[in-house]
């Protein structure tokens, strides 16, 4: 393998740590990967939210190291019913059901609280050498054989390649001249985690309300995530409820299945949008995640298609490395695109019409989705390739993502 410039990574969460990771053991110790990010002064982390981890993305944090340091605290999805109702209905009907492994003994999903797993990430990058600095990448000069990357501290850097990880609000990427191509949702999503007096059994429930849905997500212990849709208005009022008001909403849309419910936390709302940039390449610099692409999280699968970049853009730079090639020439960074892109575009025309046919109150609509629920419910076949596709299982799926090292 030919010696490269040095690889520099701006945005240090999920994305970015994961993908250091990934190159570090791909490329060996002769690569020199730094990740760059102000958050990185932070630690622990106080990310109140979690996240669902699909069974190919565990694959990667199991191959990359940092699986093993979580997986007492991170919660195997059982089960998930799917049920389609109006907030006044006294019972909501299951029409669709999701049991079983993707693989003998492996779930298709577990929920993780984010704090742990970015914690996780950030003791294994240090252990394994990743240079992290606490500070932002503030400009770049690409030139024929390099880009000079100059980050918030003074310090200047030649590298072979710059990595845009830094969110949907990506500085990187506009200063790429990238545009994006989407729109704002007239919804945001309240986040919160309650506690209640039953076990959930490893149970996520989704119920589609006429706003959005209102998803219940099983958490170690006797808890529960919560992702709640709502029109931007109604959840800027709702988060703003007094403690004794906001259990009133909890509990209409959560039920007593699982006894008594409280919050654990102050709920937050997060406007909702869709984006897709343009171009997943620039001279010299690839994007990664939020900076790529945002879309809604009706699939629960935004943070696992910001994983499979990683797992792509790490194999496809490390496999140029071993041919001898320049891992940021323009060849290189169109495989990844290409390997990328199509599969975005499709996740955000689904995920686009999962959120139009679903949060409405239109009866019609209601009536065809119920049907094809349970058509899906009555076919074990196709639910078995809802399955593997929510688990991150099919199309041309990266070495990471199989669980084999690069």
């Amino acid at each position: 393998m030919s010696v490269q410039g040095s690889i520099v990574i701006g945005g240090g969460a999920f994305a970015g740590l994961a993908l250091a990771l990934a190159l570090r053991q791909g490329l060996g110790p002769d690569v020199p990967v730094i990740v760059a990010d102000p958050a990185l002064s932070t630690r622990p982390s106080r990310d109140p939210r979690a996240t669902a981890i699909v069974a190919a993305c565990r694959r990667l944090f199991e191959v990359i190291g940092a699986w093993d340091d979580v997986k007492g605290e991170a919660q195997p999805i059982l089960d998930m019913v799917v049920t389609d109702s109006q907030l006044e209905d006294a019972t909501r009907p299951v029409f669709l059901n999701f049991a079983g492994d993707v693989a003998p003994g492996e779930p298709f999903a577990h929920m993780i609280e984010n704090r742990r797993l970015i914690d996780a990430l950030v003791a294994r990058a240090t252990a394994e050498g990743v240079d992290l600095r606490a500070t932002a990448v503030t400009s770049y000069d690409s030139r024929a054989d390099g880009i000079d990357v100059t980050l918030g501290d003074g310090s200047v850097i030649a590298a072979s390649l710059l990595i845009a990880a830094d969110g949907a609000r990506s500085r990187l990427r506009e200063r790429a001249g990238i545009p994006t191509h989407g729109w704002e949702y007239d919804q945001s999503g309240i986040v919160v985690t309650v506690g209640h007096e039953r076990d959930h059994e490893g149970r996520a429930e989704e119920h589609f309300l006429p706003a959005g849905p209102f998803a219940i997500l099983p958490l170690t212990g006797k808890r529960s995530s919560l992702v709640w849709t709502e029109r931007r208005a109604e959840a800027a009022r709702i988060v703003g409820l007094s403690e004794e008001d906001f259990h009133g909403e909890l509990e209409q849309r959560f039920g007593l299945h699982l006894g008594e419910v409280k919050a654990l936390d102050k709920p937050r709302a997060f406007p909702l949008s869709y984006f897709v940039a343009r171009s997943f390449i620039a001279e010299r610099m690839a994007l990664v995640g939020d900076s790529a692409h945002v879309i809604h999280p009706i699939a629960g699968q935004g943070l696992n298609m910001g994983l499979k970049d990683v797992a792509a853009l790490a194999e496809v730079v490390v496999d140029a490395a071993r041919l001898g090639m320049d891992i940021g020439q323009a060849d290189v960074l169109e495989r990844y695109q290409r390997w990328r892109r199509f599969d975005t575009m499709a996740m955000g025309v689904a995920t686009n019409s999962l959120n139009f046919l679903f949060s409405n109150k239109s009866t019609l609509l209601r009536t065809v989705r119920d049907i094809g629920l349970g058509i899906v419910d009555r076919a074990p076949p196709l639910k078995n390739m809802f399955i593997r596709q929510a688990a991150g299982l099919t199309g041309e799926v990266p070495r990471l993502l199989k669980g084999e090292a690069l």
